[in-house]
């Protein structure tokens, strides 16, 4: 891999100086597909937020592709929400992935339309692009804010609980479509999940967060060969006592 697109410095998070999570240090790279599991409350979607530039850091510093500026220009974020966007095509909505590169007009050029196209393309969703949104199901819905983020074309995405509100088998095939695009797209994609199952199987590495502990991150073999699993969660999440 090559050199990191996400680095942090002593990385504190928070809300109004109410502490998250202190002194985070860890490197992110292209190509690679980073699932950060955790328990409820330790600062996953608050770490997302500030590596997005949608709240500021209490303290240390972090860097997204080796700059601290345009961090917009850089990452795509997609958070959990069921979305109802009355009149508005899918097509529409991955359009709205184009609007940092349109002109002041708003238009969309050849390349706009042609990035779109592509886009749709990659999450399946071509032959349903003039459909509107809200008829489809929450499957779709994802396959379609993950389709925005792409025609953003930024190097890093960023997924706050994507798989939520879907069935198994959509939450097996949004992952899976996440590895792929960050494997032949080049991309970092960091997504805050509970599916640890899934996490286990499909990422190439995992990022382990605890309350006020930090973070381990580290491949999947190895932290359950460390059992940090069960110091995270405190209990044998592989055998439960029945």
């Amino acid at each position: 891999m090559s050199n990191a697109s996400i680095s942090t410095n002593n990385l504190t998070i928070g809300y109004d100086q109410k502490v998250v999570q202190r002194d985070l240090s860890f490197s992110l790279f292209q190509g690679e597909m980073v699932c950060m599991l955790g328990p409820n409350g330790c600062g996953k979607s608050t770490l997302l937020r500030t590596l997005a530039g949608l709240q500021p850091a209490i303290g240390g510093t972090f860097e997204i592709q080796n700059t601290k500026s345009n961090i917009q220009n850089s990452t795509a974020l997609v958070l959990t929400e069921r979305l109802s966007l009355e009149n508005t095509t899918i097509h529409d909505v991955v359009a709205m992935g184009r609007y940092p590169y349109t002109s002041f007009l708003g238009g969309l050029s050849t390349t706009d339309e042609q990035i779109i196209e592509q886009s749709l393309a990659d999450v399946g969703l071509s032959n349903t692009a003039q459909t509107f949104f809200n008829d489809h199901s929450d499957g779709e819905k994802q396959r379609t804010l993950i389709a925005k983020a792409l025609a953003q074309e930024t190097p890093i995405i960023l997924l706050d609980e994507p798989t939520a509100h879907l069935d198994l088998p959509n939450r097996i095939r949004v992952l899976q479509l996440l590895r792929r695009v960050a494997r032949e797209q080049n991309k970092t994609i960091l997504i805050s999940t509970h599916e640890l199952d899934l996490a286990i199987k499909l990422s190439d590495r995992i990022m382990l967060m605890t309350p006020q502990q930090g973070i381990q991150l580290d491949t999947p073999t190895n932290l359950r060969e460390q059992d940090a699993f069960t110091a995270a969660f405190g209990m044998d999440i592989f055998n439960p006592c029945l």
